[in-house]
């Protein structure tokens, strides 16, 4: 269902995507001047993914930025002087200087659970934020992302399974920017669209222009009303490049200097502002009044940032283990009498296998085809294919009865 954006908040989305450009290009020039001093990972050209799908938000709903989704944070209510002194390392940081990259949230008023450096452990852990949030009653949706190269990890199809069978409202945005480092996409899976794995879970999914900032806000819109819905967990695979190294000790030598000047005429911030002019959404006036007034706050922000101390020593030995300096409780939006016994209860008919998942009808000749198939050519092994479908199997050993496939989802997008 399409969305219609207000002018304020197309403006918003230009706003969100220069503010984290620009805030980046101030946190290059600080850390080659040694006052950034832990890893910085460039999102350049990658703006309109973050801001795209945190803007599809609201306020209740959690999130888990990863390293290149400091326009999450941005939309969800994190200030540029917090970016700053976190990856300066200042006392007064998020962390209170603590952490010198990403690493850090907010589970009270914002509810940004922290970055986890291992590649897809956000994902069951955002998947039990929303499974928790049910069981409150929160009518709540849970958002991570994940690039190419984290979806070959194992915790990520472990967590994705786990939420698509607990059925929980996680949206899990994969950001294909072609690169795992330095591998390409095309060396660690052996498919074109990474969106296609969502079948294999039984969820929704869809394939969106990641430099489309609009396209991935209405995919994401879907996406989080679908969740919202109580349908489940949706996959959303963003195309985009990355602009530059790993990190910024990586100067990305190994990517072809032709696929670089793709996506340089590709960038998402360009062309958002072609369509804002082009809508008649803006003039160069109020361009001119949002770029100022980005540069005003970073301005001030870094100012504090650079002039913040440093921790003091002591600090280092506090907060590393928790003797009751924080309450945690649940936040109950519907009668605990609801989920606890007698209301509660699992009727064990509810378990019950449906014809005890037998397989009928089975041909033996199914089995020869597909043990001909292993060495086979590949035109052999299409012949072998097309003789199951006239016996009238299909693959996976069900029997083919002519019926239509089911209709696909119609947040999924793209050719299967």
């Amino acid at each position: 269902m399409a969305q219609t954006l207000l002018r304020e908040q197309h403006l918003d989305l230009y706003y969100y995507m220069r503010l984290n450009r620009s805030l980046e290009e101030r946190m290059v020039r600080l850390f080659r001047q040694s006052k950034i001093v832990g890893g910085l990972y460039s999102s350049l050209g990658q703006e309109g993914i973050s801001v795209g799908t945190a803007y599809a938000l609201e306020a209740r709903d959690w999130m888990a930025p990863m390293i290149r989704n400091i326009g999450a944070l941005l939309v969800k209510g994190c200030k540029p002087r917090d970016i700053f002194t976190q990856h300066m390392a200042k006392y007064t940081s998020p962390t209170l200087g603590k952490d010198g990259t990403s690493h850090f949230g907010d589970l009270k008023t914002k509810h940004i659970v922290s970055p986890i450096s291992m590649l897809g452990d956000l994902i069951p852990v955002l998947a039990g934020v929303g499974i928790a949030g049910r069981y409150l009653g929160q009518t709540i949706v849970a958002m991570t992302w994940i690039g190419d190269g984290g979806t070959s990890t194992g915790v990520f199809h472990e967590g994705m399974n786990f939420a698509a069978v607990q059925r929980a409202p996680l949206v899990c945005v994969v950001e294909n920017n072609q690169w795992a480092y330095s591998t390409p996409v095309k060396r660690q899976v052996p498919i074109r669209n990474l969106a296609e794995r969502a079948k294999s879970y039984g969820i929704a999914s869809a394939i969106v222009d990641g430099n489309d900032v609009l396209a991935v806000y209405q995919a994401a819109k879907d996406a989080v009303e679908r969740c919202r819905a109580g349908d489940g967990p949706v996959m959303i695979e963003a195309k985009t490049h990355r602009m530059r190294g790993h990190a910024q000790h990586d100067p990305a030598e190994y990517v072809p200097k032709a696929m670089v000047e793709y996506w340089t005429a590709q960038d998402p911030i360009g062309r958002y502002e072609k369509y804002l002019t082009n809508a008649g959404l803006w003039n160069e006036k109020k361009k001119a009044e949002i770029d100022a007034r980005i540069e005003r706050e970073l301005d001030e922000d870094q100012k504090f940032a650079e002039e913040s101390p440093l921790p003091p020593a002591e600090l280092a030995e506090q907060g590393v283990f928790c003797d009751g300096c924080h309450e945690i409780k649940a936040r109950w939006e519907r009668p605990v009498e609801e989920v606890t016994p007698p209301r509660c209860s699992i009727e064990m008919d509810g378990w019950t296998v449906e014809d005890f998942g037998q397989l009928e009808n089975i041909e033996t000749e199914k089995m020869e085809s597909v043990a001909v198939s292993k060495l086979a050519p590949s035109d052999q092994r299409s012949e072998n294919v097309s003789g199951d479908a006239k016996s009238g199997v299909r693959s996976g050993g069900q029997k083919n009865t002519g019926a239509k496939s089911p209709a696909r989802h119609p947040l999924r997008k793209g050719k299967n």
